[in-house]
């Protein structure tokens, strides 16, 4: 598993990498040395050779590492990934068994059963080959200007194709009460805006690996090789210049960086080639009066490009985007050629995942809260609610506890800061409000059909919020998701069902390894509301300053020292964490591994302090529990892809970095000055 940004700002979480598990996850069955027993931690998932206090990592999860390697069909594989097999086949019953159901025409159970149906239609799906596109190659083809194309990539958003930039609602950084429209920088067919920018050896070849896909995709639609090789051509041309106009990822950390108010008056002034007063009323926001303006040097690069690249430049990238949003809908050859280049290039899987594991993801992302619906009334049982909010109120408390405790900062901003705490909203399992899907059409034939009303469905109910209240009673996860998040802009942090399930959460087992593993992710999410970006946002989730001068020196400075830290730890040989990128997961997992522990000794007290029959102490098995949830590897492709992209370090330093800071930590496993797990400067936040 691994934390992840789940937007450009604001939402911050644990990565939807599995969910619940078969029967069996309850525990491991018991090793020779008993270590599984009972719930306890399964010993063949150590490594001996290793010394605890050397690499924390490798004692804890080199055999399981050594027994678990990854499959063909996957780009990384951790104990997560266990998880997520086993709620496919769970999602899958549910699927199947409503495609079955002859359900009645509009209800969820027919659209969650006909979308699945219409995904494994392979028959029907490779006889419509690229058809299902001709309209939308021809309207492309028509765009007569600039005002015109500008138009036209408004329709295509609405059907998920992101080009040229991104338009949608979100809340006023200033005013979260209010929902606001929001432009952003976008259009890019590689993962970030560095791919385009880097010039190493790597990144070189890796470009002419995306000109060669694109131009067979274009082929495949019906171009000719020496037709198609020019659009690709003049595809990586648009992309670069986007690019180099964009902002990186470690720029868009900042949220004051990305905040700009503006009329539409003066969007239109500073960007008089983009006709804004079309774009909206194609996207239904003809009445929008001002808007956020993300990056406004992106936004007067664009205006520039509109005047400098020919149009029909402009209509080969727009292709080629329809194709690229489309490319997993449709017929064989395509998918195979997609997954050619972002499986195997971009992440190193070597095969492609199973028709049937495609439809229930494909199932899900459109139809989330109406199989999450499903998914929970079978498989989350009310105690496991009961006991995950016990845990997540022991956890505010603890840090509650600490606050006032923390020497670095003073009385005033502790006041503040345990008066945002108290706000915190905690929503657990699955929404109270369910999502309304009535308007949304699903057929049991036309599989690309299905999946653009999907698109257009959500992208109409996203803009309508441009005006409206802010529905707190909202999800940004469906439930059978392992993951979990803070929004910094309604101060909430979310627990789906699924996260709430073994091995990462189980009543029945020791609480040492509930609180080492799925404590210290709830202490993760708590504490992103005062991480180096959660802790601009006040009590109510306005972007606004509540810490006194010399307290916010203190906090930016402990920040650097998480820095420092990320920035040396290497991999791939040439690789590197960027620490300044994944400062605020990294602060999030040091303190929420401090308040877990504190919580969790707290609920010791008064009790036998019991040695387990592996002779693993209290303190050890909850930093075994900790452990167990970075059990993870990664292909060399797809680390270098996260290590560029993903606010969130690999699991192999998230495993070690927390823990290597805390005296606790030390004390727990003997741990001596010049130990690997022990730093000489450690950092220390909360």
């Amino acid at each position: 598993m691994e934390f992840r940004r789940m937007a450009a700002r604001g939402v911050l979480c644990l990565t939807a990498v599995a969910a619940v598990g078969a029967a069996w996850l309850r525990g491991p069955a018991a090793s020779a040395a008993g270590g599984a027993a009972q719930g306890g931690y399964d010993v063949t998932s150590l490594d001996r050779t290793c010394k605890p206090c050397d690499n924390f990592y490798q004692f804890a999860s080199g055999g399981w590492i050594k027994n678990n390697p990854i499959p063909p069909d996957q780009s990384a594989w951790s104990r997560g990934s266990i998880n997520r097999e086993a709620i496919q086949v769970q999602l899958r019953e549910i699927l199947e068994a409503a495609g079955k159901a002859n359900a009645p025409m509009g209800s969820n159970e027919q659209k969650i059963g006909d979308f699945y149906a219409s995904c494994m239609d392979t028959a029907a799906i490779e006889n419509a080959g690229v058809k299902p596109l001709e309209a939308e190659f021809a309207a492309i083809a028509a765009i007569q200007d600039a005002n015109g194309l500008v138009e036209r990539v408004a329709r295509l958003q609405s059907q998920g194709v992101q080009a040229m930039f991104t338009f949608g609602s979100d809340q006023d950084f200033k005013n979260s009460a209010r929902v606001i429209g929001e432009a952003n920088q976008g259009g890019l067919g590689l993962p970030d805006r560095d791919y385009y920018t880097r010039d190493d050896e790597k990144s070189v070849k890796l470009r002419e690996q995306y000109v060669a896909h694109v131009t067979k995709m274009l082929e495949l639609a019906g171009d000719s090789p020496e037709k198609a090789a020019a659009e690709a051509k003049a595809v990586m041309a648009i992309e670069t210049a986007l690019a180099k106009a964009s902002m990186t990822n470690v720029e868009l950390r900042d949220p004051s960086a990305i905040y700009h108010m503006m009329s539409i008056a003066d969007v239109q002034a500073a960007t008089p080639n983009i006709s804004w007063a079309g774009y909206l009323a194609t996207t239904g926001s003809k009445n929008l009066a001002e808007l956020n303006v993300g990056q406004p040097e992106f936004f007067k690069a664009l205006n520039a490009m509109l005047k400098s690249v020919p149009l029909d430049d402009w209509k080969a990238y727009l292709r080629w985007h329809v194709l690229d949003a489309a490319a997993s809908s449709l017929s064989d050859a395509f998918v195979q050629e997609n997954f050619a280049f972002g499986g195997r290039i971009l992440t190193g899987a070597k095969e492609l995942r199973v028709r049937w594991k495609r439809c229930v993801s494909a199932t899900d992302g459109t139809l989330g809260e109406a199989l999450g619906k499903a998914y929970v009334e079978k498989h989350f049982p009310p105690e496991a609610k009961a006991h995950a909010l016990e845990m997540v109120r022991n956890l505010l408390a603890a840090l509650r506890a600490d606050i006032p405790t923390v020497d670095w900062m003073g009385p005033e901003t502790k006041k503040a800061a345990i008066a945002k705490l108290d706000a915190f909203t905690v929503k657990i399992g699955y929404p109270d409000k369910w999502r309304d899907y009535s308007k949304l059409r699903i057929e049991r034939t036309g599989y690309l059909a299905n999946v653009v009303r999907g698109q257009e469905f959500a992208r109409a109910r996203d803009l309508s919020k441009i005006g409206q209240p802010v529905d707190k009673t909202e999800w940004g996860l469906t439930p059978p998701t392992i993951n979990a998040y803070y929004n910094p802009q309604n101060n909430e942090i979310v627990f789906p069902a699924a996260i709430l399930q073994p091995p990462f959460f189980d009543p029945e087992q020791d609480d040492a390894y509930n609180y080492g593993g799925v404590g210290s992710v709830i202490g993760h999410e708590i504490t992103h509301g005062f991480d180096d970006e959660g802790a601009q946002f006040d009590p109510q989730g306005n972007l606004t300053n509540w810490w006194t001068a010399q307290d916010l020196k203190n906090f930016r400075e402990r920040g650097e020292c998480i820095v420092k830290q990320f920035d040396a730890y290497k991999f791939e040989g040439d690789l590197h964490m960027n620490g300044k990128l994944v400062e605020g997961e990294s602060i999030a997992d040091l303190g929420g591994l401090k308040i877990a522990f504190a919580a969790y000794e707290k609920t010791l007290q008064g009790k036998p302090r019991v040695t387990d029959a592996n002779g693993f102490t209290p303190e050890q098995r909850f930093f075994l529990g900790f452990a167990r949830m970075w059990q993870k590897v990664e292909r060399p492709e797809f680390a270098r892809l996260l290590a560029n992209v993903d606010p969130h370090p690999l699991a192999r330093f998230r495993a070690i970095a927390a823990p290597s800071n805390m005296t606790e930590f030390a004390q727990a496993w003997g741990c001596k000055k010049g130990d690997g797990m022990v730093r000489e400067s450690a950092c220390r936040i909360w």
